[in-house]
């Protein structure tokens, strides 16, 4: 099969998996597991009912005690987390469905209440995050100032990833996304704001990249690059991150690295409809042409935009976010030019099922 359509809604090889289409359910944190980070029956429902999407990629997941981050994310370093994602797997891929996993190793976004009695809040260096975060026990508390990793505790790490992208391989996943955006531990590594080392791992643009890299090809050796993709967020401001002198050349040195490891994809955050800066245009165009695989965008389409991205060669795949958690089925309501319903931004991160799994269906 040759990727010739041009059609939003038409079938799409991505290596070695058909899609059904070329829309992408973006990742979003929904808060659902429980404290342990075991996910819970509701999900299966949520992302079943949502498996019309032509790739889902899941909520960020914690590959380890030292990388949960936020209140009730679920996590994949368990036996039982594993055994619980089985179920959520199976509710897509019994509606024909494609998910991959997203792993998000938060880094210094997270907080202790948040965490395992024994883990650690650990980063490239010792700069905390300003601001303050949601914790069930305590309420919002400041973020703390991580521990500068050392190299055992950069070895762990990218073990711990590693493992985790095993882990969801077991649990039936499709594949995997590092989660490389959102200033979470693989940017903070990325960027000279939260990145102040001076040894291999800091100081220039090479040695900054070193440990996404590093990640990327463990874990492609591990499961398959066909199996792996990767989030980046270059002008992104999410969690204390910002633009920077060489962001374009940091992305476009990382982009060919990544695709010696074998990686199926790189998806590109843009905010920009939430206020976050412009990509410039040629930026997008530039990485698009530094990457030889799927390459797809997400964060500010709608269904014309999405359409005319895939028509001017800029994108494969069309990422869109809370109009898929609003609308379980998006995809048929695109299709037919139904109104769609819009999302409770209240209930975001709640736990429960509402503002989660009980959006209505289009009137048939």
């Amino acid at each position: 099969m040759t990727n010739t359509a041009k059609n939003l809604f038409e079938p799409y090889r991505m290596g070695n998996i058909t899609l059904s289409n070329r829309l992408v359910m973006n990742p979003m944190t929904r808060c659902r597991a429980d404290a342990t980070g075991t996910p819970q029956d509701p999900m299966a429902e949520y992302y079943g009912q949502r498996a019309t999407a032509g790739l889902i990629v899941t909520e960020g997941i914690a590959p380890s005690a030292n990388g949960k981050g936020y209140a009730r994310i679920p996590g994949l370093w368990s036996d039982a987390q594993v055994q619980a994602w089985k179920p959520v797997v199976n509710a897509v891929h019994a509606k024909g469905g494609k998910i991959f996993a997203q792993l998000m190793h938060c880094g210094r976004v997270s907080h202790a209440a948040n965490m395992a009695a024994d883990a650690k809040i650990v980063a490239p260096s010792a700069v905390a995050l300003a601001g303050q975060m949601y914790t069930d026990s305590l309420g919002m508390q400041d973020y703390p100032v991580p521990q500068a990793m050392t190299e055992a505790d950069i070895a762990q790490a990218k073990a711990e990833i590693v493992q985790a992208a095993k882990n969801a391989i077991a649990a039936g996943f499709d594949g995997v996304e590092l989660h490389g955006a959102n200033g979470y531990l693989l940017e903070q590594f990325l960027s000279p704001t939260t990145n102040l080392r001076t040894d291999a791992w800091g100081g220039s643009v090479e040695k900054r990249i070193k440990f996404v890299v590093d990640v990327a090809r463990e874990t492609a050796a591990a499961i398959g690059g066909d199996k792996l993709g990767i989030r980046l967020s270059p002008y992104g401001t999410n969690s204390g991150m910002g633009a920077y002198p060489e962001v374009e050349e940091t992305y476009l040195k990382l982009l060919p690295l990544l695709a010696d490891a074998g990686l199926v994809y790189v998806h590109i955050v843009d905010h920009s409809a939430m206020g976050a800066p412009a990509l410039p245009v040629a930026f997008k165009q530039a990485m698009r042409k530094a990457w030889p695989r799927t390459f797809f965008i997400g964060g500010s389409f709608d269904q014309a935009s999405g359409q005319q991205a895939v028509n001017d060669g800029l994108v494969d795949l069309v990422g869109i976010g809370r109009a898929f958690l609003a609308n379980p089925d998006l995809v048929q309501r695109l299709q037919t030019g139904k109104a769609l319903n819009a999302p409770d931004m209240g209930s975001f991160f709640t736990p429960g099922a509402k503002g989660y799994t009980d959006y209505a269906l289009a009137a048939a």
